[in-house]
């Protein structure tokens, strides 16, 4: 069990739970690496749902148990030690509906959100483009009025949850000019006009794809907050949901962690057990080091959040920053271990070192996450 500084009662009965979770999630990583990636996603929502998950992404009043972000990280760390497929939706999950909730449309919030929290719906983040990925302003899907509906039209890439979705979460422009010109909007996948183009495979199992928007009429009332708020909205949601990330990537290294020591316990080379070399002994020391340090970081944004802060813009940078580079480290040590093994189709730490590497990429690259804590510091000391 995870005991930090930053944890009340509440979050130390979460983790009971979330120890005592059955090993259901590695039954989906199983099943995702054998191919089932559609299926495996839909049990990941319903069995987060089962464990009580799916209502930490969704306010009381809409039948969740609110957006506590220390819950959130704790249940993701969670998840994703077991399988960063079931972590994956159940992060978009929130990812998707979160623009609702911070947009105050409470039409559309009651109309979606209890059946986020009931795992009833699967949701998805339209966001990136081709030409817009960390460069969210580029964006070119475009949504025109057309007397009480928006038609829109365009293309979005890399939209995890694509194939599954219920509904997307669509920012596209509204007019030309700087960022206030994205709107947001909430799209059912069944409305004329969705299609998804193609899956697109990543190095670990995923649904993810390429969706495209060709005439597609959207009611005025599923706009999310007024025209321009898109930006607003999209910033908000990444800027709350990026610790959770830094979050997951603790999960993989503290999966890979317990395997390295069960390895190195276990394998014996020129008469003695791995655990037995001082080489062996000081990987493992940086591995849980770093582990520690990441963290900390990640429960300290966390914890500054549910605090009140309105925004965490460096705190959550700098969790996500450190949190997934260290995971990276850690699991490719974990993989050096293992040796052979290590990179064997199939092992579990070559899995892992195929699901942590996208964690330093999605949801704000490294480089951005430099670039974001850089700019705090030099508005702070007024450079």
């Amino acid at each position: 069990m995870i005991d930090l500084p930053f944890f009340d009662e509440g979050h130390r009965a979460l983790q009971v739970r979330l120890d005592a979770l059955p090993s259901r999630f590695d039954a989906i990583a199983t099943r995702g690496e054998a191919g089932e990636v559609d299926e495996a996603g839909r049990e990941a929502v319903r069995e987060c749902a089962a464990a009580g998950l799916s209502r930490l992404l969704v306010s009381p009043e809409f039948g969740g148990d609110g957006l506590d972000l220390r819950s959130l990280c704790l249940a993701r760390e969670a998840v994703a030690s077991a399988s960063g497929l079931a972590d994956a939706v159940f992060a978009v999950q929130g990812l998707g509906s979160y623009p609702i909730a911070l947009s105050g449309n409470r039409d559309l919030a009651a109309r979606y959100l209890p059946s986020i929290a009931a795992g009833d719906a699967i949701a998805a983040f339209a966001l990136t483009e081709e030409a817009a990925g960390s460069d969210v302003s580029a964006i070119a899907t475009r949504a025109v009025r057309d007397g009480n509906d928006y038609v829109l039209d365009g293309s979005k890439v890399f939209i995890s949850n694509a194939p599954i979705a219920s509904f997307f979460t669509v920012f596209a422009r509204t007019s030309d000019g700087p960022t206030r010109s994205l709107s947001a909007f909430v799209v059912d996948a069944d409305t004329p006009g969705v299609s998804l183009v193609r899956r697109q495979q990543i190095t670990a199992p995923h649904p993810i794809g390429e969706l495209r928007f060709s005439g597609c009429r959207v009611p005025e009332q599923n706009r999310l907050g007024e025209e321009g708020d898109g930006m607003r909205l999209a910033l908000g949601a990444l800027d709350f949901f990026r610790t959770s990330v830094g979050a997951a990537a603790c999960g993989f290294a503290a999966r890979a962690l317990r395997e390295s020591i069960a390895r190195a316990s276990s394998r014996t080379q020129f008469g003695s057990r791995l655990a037995d070399y001082q080489l062996t002994q000081a990987a493992l020391a940086d591995m849980a080091t770093e582990l520690d340090a990441a963290r900390l970081l990640v429960y300290r944004a966390a914890w500054v959040k549910d605090s009140g802060a309105e925004r965490i813009t460096r705190e959550a940078a700098t969790a996500k920053l450190y949190a997934t580079e260290a995971a990276q480290r850690i699991v490719d040590r974990a993989v050096q271990i293992h040796g052979g093994l290590g990179v064997e189709r199939g092992s579990v730490v070559e899995r892992l070192y195929r699901e942590v590497r996208a964690s330093r990429i999605y949801e704000g690259t490294s480089e951005i996450q430099r670039l974001v804590i850089a700019r705090k510091l030099l508005d702070s000391s007024g450079g």
